[in-house]
């Protein structure tokens, strides 16, 4: 799911990508970590699309506003492991500049108009994540993710849970998620067996 079209066109605005975006929506989504919104004092890292500063360049000088840096730590690293796709998903070796690169594009762009890019930097999709571990792309980060099945698991029975009952999961139902998730360990937290459990626990049946 992580690299289905889908989720990578959501995480786009249609022209660049950002890491943080997706970071943002891996967290979220599949992690079941919420990141804090970003002080309003701090201005929001917007891609270089003359190809002048890499988004890790950019980053990087985000990250030395202490009030950015605990978040940015956590939420770069899956949106740096994404950036081998582009705005529409699509896999990709190299990033679009609208200023001088290796090779100059000729076509059309949204409006019909002539469109001109030059294939520009390199995509470097590697990392670290917030515990330190290296990844050099997103098969290496997919790994990662895994090694913490319970953390994926536990989101998506919550996500399903507020699907199934139409309300958040809240503190005191903690005791009946974790059942769910100790249940559905030895089907490998198989979807079907999640599904069967959801809605024969309390939390589905009088909540």
């Amino acid at each position: 799911m992580l690299t289905q079209g889908s989720v990578l066109k959501v995480t786009a605005n249609g022209t660049v990508t950002s890491p943080v975006l997706r970071g943002v929506y891996v967290m979220e989504h599949f992690l079941g970590d919420r990141p804090s919104p970003p002080p309003p004092s701090v201005p929001a890292v917007e891609p270089d699309i003359r190809g002048a500063a890499t988004i890790r360049e950019l980053l990087a000088k985000h990250r030395e506003d202490a009030a950015c840096s605990s978040c940015h730590q956590r939420i770069d690293p899956p949106g740096f492991a994404l950036e081998s796709f582009d705005v529409m998903g699509r896999w990709r070796d190299n990033y679009r500049s609208l200023g001088e690169g290796s090779e100059r594009i000729e076509g059309v762009g949204r409006s019909g108009n002539e469109f001109v890019h030059y294939i520009g930097q390199e995509v470097d999709a590697s990392g670290k994540t917030a515990d330190g571990k290296a990844f050099t792309d997103i098969v290496e980060f997919k790994k990662l993710l895994l090694k913490d099945e319970d953390a994926i698991a536990r989101n998506l029975i919550e996500q399903l849970i507020v699907y199934a009952t139409g309300a958040p999961v809240r503190f005191s139902d903690r005791d009946e998620v974790a059942a769910i998730l100790e249940k559905t360990k030895e089907t490998e937290y198989g979807v079907r067996s999640i599904i069967h459990s959801i809605v024969q626990s309390p939390l589905f049946l009088k909540k």
